[in-house]
């Protein structure tokens, strides 16, 4: 019943987008940018940013910045990014950070090129989910106290059915969605939401071909499993914490912890010492960056030439809160929040339906013949290679090919498995981010997940004859 009311009001939705817009191509002009702060070379493809209303009555309205492929974006597929948190932007994080075109150098007010963009191969599509995410806002400030993983979802799919109509000449391509962390329940949720309204509707312009979650929260029992899994096999933690973390996390919510686990996960921080828990072997970000900073001691320490930065999410901080950026991306200043941020914390602090797993969705989606892939940075210790692990024994998938490694530049790039309706990868050396850490590899396993092949094997070396 809920699915059908959720139907009509879709239905609905698309009414009153069809009479209030008469020519959606002039709304996608307005949408486009046509100069960006601080980036001071030419790309050749096109990139847009706007909102799209999701709710007339609460006016609320999600954000999203839209990059087509560096070459032919018209024979390309399109890929929907969406960040974790619950809570964290797609735009600081997935864009400015991991897979997008444009990064932010460490004075937080010029951008670079990113070489290992997924907008290569792709046209790539990063949305503010929920509201109050981001540039994403809501007439009705309850609705920031009120968010959860079902209108999330519901939400999502209106924006796409809405973008699409804005957008029509990439009605019916091939369409995937991608993303990590607690994206691992909003992706799934979302495939789910596209699946079911495509057959009540008979809906035809989100050709959902499938979707790939890296370091994703999808069991509570199992991601608490393996998280004192990895932290003590991994020397991290004492062996008495991880007897007590066994008896007092695994049974809880992930998202909404206990007392006892609380204070559990108090003994495991002073244990850890200063380390970064997503990426336990590169270096813990020690410096407080300001827009004050000087450019001549900054300058260029995010740039792609240089070694892995700790301190990018700062300076994506900086960059955002702009006024010049936040005029070049369309940003409503009535609607602008006073500062923006990287991530809320208030949509993580009062979330409210968060389910105990999505295990029984993967099922469903198995079964109905989407491409799924998991893949699992290797030293991230907030949803570790571990939980990933348990999560897919639990779903009893038969092994359809060895575990083996996989290879880049004759260098291992990590391990793979296929299963029957399941591929998982690790990369190597990765955290919690993979294309922050490992951006070429990442872009790598993302041309494969595109293609749907295995994961590359080592060339044969060879003849020295």
């Amino acid at each position: 019943m809920k699915r059908w009311v959720l139907f009509l009001n879709l239905l609905c939705v698309l009414m009153n987008l069809q009479s209030g817009i008469s020519n959606p191509i002039e709304q996608q002009e307005k949408d486009r940018v046509l100069e960006l702060p601080g980036l001071f070379v030419n790309v050749s493809f096109a990139h847009y940013s706007g909102y799209v209303t999701v709710n007339q009555k609460s006016n609320r309205t999600l954000f999203y910045w839209f990059f087509e492929a560096v070459e032919q974006p018209s024979s390309k597929p399109i890929v929907l990014w969406l960040q974790g948190g619950p809570g964290c932007s797609s735009i600081a994080l997935g864009q400015a950070e991991e897979i997008g075109p444009f990064h932010v150098n460490a004075d937080g007010k010029s951008l670079y090129v990113n070489p290992y963009s997924w907008n290569q191969v792709a046209n790539i599509l990063f949305l503010d989910s929920p509201v109050g995410t981001g540039f994403s806002y809501t007439n009705d400030p309850s609705e920031l106290l009120t968010n959860g993983d079902q209108r999330t979802a519901d939400d999502s799919l209106v924006f796409l059915l809405k973008w699409f109509e804005r957008f029509p000449q990439y009605k019916g391509r091939d369409f995937y969605i991608t993303g990590e962390s607690y994206a691992g329940h909003f992706i799934p949720q979302l495939a789910q939401a596209i699946v079911s309204y495509k057959w009540s509707a008979q809906e035809r312009s989100i050709n959902l071909k499938g979707y790939m979650v890296g370091n994703a929260l999808t069991d509570d029992f199992n991601d608490h499993a393996g998280v004192s899994e990895f932290l003590w096999s991994t020397g991290l933690i004492s062996d008495q914490t991880y007897k007590l973390r066994k008896i007092y996390c695994h049974h809880v919510s992930f998202l909404h912890s206990s007392d006892d686990c609380k204070k559990i996960s108090d003994v495991v921080s002073i244990e850890l010492g200063n380390i970064d828990i997503y990426s336990i072997y590169t270096p813990f970000c020690t410096r407080n960056v300001s827009d004050s900073d000087s450019l001549k001691t900054l300058k260029n320490i995010g740039s792609i030439n240089e070694k892995y930065d700790p301190c990018t999410q700062q300076y994506s901080s900086i960059y955002f809160n702009l006024p010049t950026v936040q005029k070049a991306l369309h940003v409503n200043p009535e609607a602008a929040p006073s500062k923006w941020e990287v991530c809320s914390r208030r949509s993580f602090n009062t979330w409210k339906d968060s389910a105990t797993s999505v295990l029984n969705i993967y099922h469903k989606l198995i079964a109905s013949g989407l491409r799924i892939w998991m893949f699992s940075g290797d030293t991230d210790t907030v949803i570790p290679v571990t939980s990933t692990r348990y999560n897919i024994d639990a779903l009893g998938l038969p092994p359809a090919s060895p575990w083996r490694p996989w290879y880049d530049d004759g260098q291992v790039g990590g391990w793979t498995q296929q299963y029957a309706g399941l591929n998982f990868v690790t990369v190597r050396g990765a955290g919690h981010k993979v294309p922050l850490i490992r951006p070429k590899l990442g872009l790598v396993l993302f041309k494969s997940f595109l293609s749907g092949s295995p994961m590359p094997s080592l060339s044969p070396r060879k003849s020295d004859s």
